[in-house]
């Protein structure tokens, strides 16, 4: 279910919703009972976890080993194993 977003024209509360997409949306602020429009998000951000992403993060399709890649040495062929 996506989040929206919506700001009071009467007094300026800003609020979330979790609403589905064919709800329809919300109309009134919920504090003064002026009326509210949904804001345009940023979305989701993006969260990255972990030591980092390789060069070799997709195993080869028949060899059954793995290979692994120091980040900052692709290419060079040191940190190789396998």
């Amino acid at each position: 279910m996506p989040t929206y977003e919506y700001r009071c024209d009467g007094c300026g509360f800003q609020f979330e919703r979790f609403q589905g997409m064919l709800e329809e949306p919300v109309k009134i602020c919920p504090r003064c009972g002026a009326r509210v429009q949904r804001l345009i998000g940023a979305g989701g951000g993006i969260i990255f976890k972990g030591k980092g992403f390789y060069a070799t993060d997709y195993r080869s399709g028949s060899s059954g080993s793995s290979c692994w890649t120091k980040p900052g040495t692709a290419g060079t062929g040191s940190g190789r194993k396998g």
